[in-house]
């Protein structure tokens, strides 16, 4: 069994944003030497996501907007009772994902045809972590 672990550093322009990272996860999985187990990636932060849907503007957008309907940025929350300005970022990340585990076979994500890996980050323009942990033979 083997086990390969990186973090990927984020520091987004905007609060909320979706950060395509196939291609990162895809150059963790090869260097890992791993030809058939799992890949799990997680933001080290709770109000962020890891998703897999398609990398199509249009439906990025969709996501976004559907998110802030449901979770609406505003002063209105309990946890803003805190101190804190980011409870809608909180059920945001709720909603997409905190993490996702993927297949690695043949030392290759194992992907659909139009399966890609998104960072989704809900109280950005500060610097944030991922952990990629693949683990195999």
């Amino acid at each position: 069994m083997k086990a390969h672990t990186e973090y990927l550093w984020f520091n987004t322009a905007r609060k909320r944003e979706m950060v395509h990272i196939t291609p990162q996860i895809e150059a963790i999985v090869l260097a890992s030497g791993v030809e058939d187990g799992l890949c799990f990636v997680s933001p080290m932060h709770i109000t962020a996501a890891i998703y897999v849907n398609d990398h199509e503007s249009g439906l990025i957008e969709d996501i976004d907007e559907w998110l802030e309907k449901l979770a609406p940025t505003g002063p209105d929350y309990r946890h803003h009772q805190t101190g804190e300005d980011n409870g809608d970022a909180h059920l945001k990340s709720l909603l997409l994902h905190h993490e996702t585990t993927l297949p690695v076979t043949n030392g290759r994500l194992d992907l659909g045809p139009w399966q890609r890996i998104f960072y989704a980050e809900f109280d950005g323009l500060r610097r944030k972590r991922v952990i990629v942990k693949i683990l195999g033979i």
